[in-house]
């Protein structure tokens, strides 16, 4: 028997391709979705599309806004070129005490406004069963990129992985998988230990800026500044970045390009390369999260 979401009202609020994908299964789950943010197309013929923030938060029980979340300023994607949101002050006074707000990942205002208005909010980004299942759409799309920008293979190439967590260790495993040399770059002893017996050269970060030369691609999934200008000056000319951090990224972006060296942000990938399995990772994790999270009396 399948989940049932019937009588739940839902808000979807701004997002990518993958929520194309990811709305028409609330819907089939008996879910009344309302979305701002999209385009009316095919997929979306039982999802209420609204013109604006305000009229899509009406009488929602659950509010969903991207796995990406905001800009510094508020700002949330859309795919609609004609419709602008942002969170502000006054569209977090709309959402009441108890609602359960969704999101990829929260900025520190959105927190403060949870406490202030005693949201549930709950951060999936983080959440096993979403990074971990993310991480393969995510290490492809990088992969992808890499293929598409370097004038060498893949196979027998350098490849350098910074950070070993859930994508890390899946683009570790991928990028071995097609025969590239892979270095593992970490800083706790027991990541390294793992990158070890998994069959990767384990290199602690202290000793990253001694060997970035050998490099001919680096992955950056370490969301803080770790390729700074120094490490950049060390690398050789012809090397390809591909970041992979939440914006602004782990990479001296001005700098790279002072120097010339060829590096792109790329985040969020799962919603561009792959939407459709993006947006099924979505249909397998948040039903189970709203049905747990709103007392049943509610619907």
């Amino acid at each position: 028997m399948g989940l049932d979401l019937r009588g739940i009202k839902v808000a979807v609020i701004g997002g990518d391709k993958r929520d194309i994908y990811f709305m028409p299964e609330l819907v089939r789950m008996g879910a009344d979705v309302t979305a701002v943010g999209f385009p009316a197309c095919p997929e979306l013929e039982q999802v209420h599309l609204a013109q604006n923030i305000k009229t899509a938060l009406k009488n929602a029980q659950v509010v969903i806004f991207p796995m990406s979340g905001s800009d510094p300023n508020g700002n949330i994607k859309t795919l609609d070129d004609n419709c602008h949101i942002q969170l502000t002050a006054s569209v977090a006074e709309l959402i009441p005490p108890g609602t359960l707000v969704i999101i990829g990942f929260a900025r520190d205002f959105m927190r403060n406004w949870a406490d202030k208005y005693r949201w549930k909010l709950v951060e999936i980004g983080e959440m096993d069963s979403v990074a971990i299942l993310n991480s393969i759409p995510s290490a492809e799309g990088a992969i992808q990129i890499a293929m598409e920008k370097l004038p060498i293979t893949i196979h027998d190439s350098n490849s350098f992985v910074l950070g070993f967590g859930r994508l890390g260790k899946t683009l570790a495993r991928m990028l071995r998988g097609i025969g590239a040399h892979v270095t593992v770059v970490a800083r706790k002893r027991s990541d390294l230990a793992r990158a070890f017996e998994m069959g990767y050269r384990p290199l602690v970060f202290t000793r990253l800026q001694q060997h970035v030369s050998e490099a001919d691609i680096i992955f950056n999934t370490v969301p803080a500044l770790v390729l700074d200008e120094k490490m950049l000056i060390a690398m050789k000319k012809d090397v390809f970045i591909v970041d992979l951090a939440a914006a602004p990224g782990g990479t001296d972006f001005v700098a790279a390009n002072r120097l010339g060296v060829n590096a792109v942000l790329a985040p969020g990938l799962p919603g561009i390369v792959a939407p459709k399995t993006s947006g099924k990772i979505l249909a397998q994790v948040i039903p189970q999260l709203i049905l747990r999270e709103i007392p049943q009396e509610y619907f």
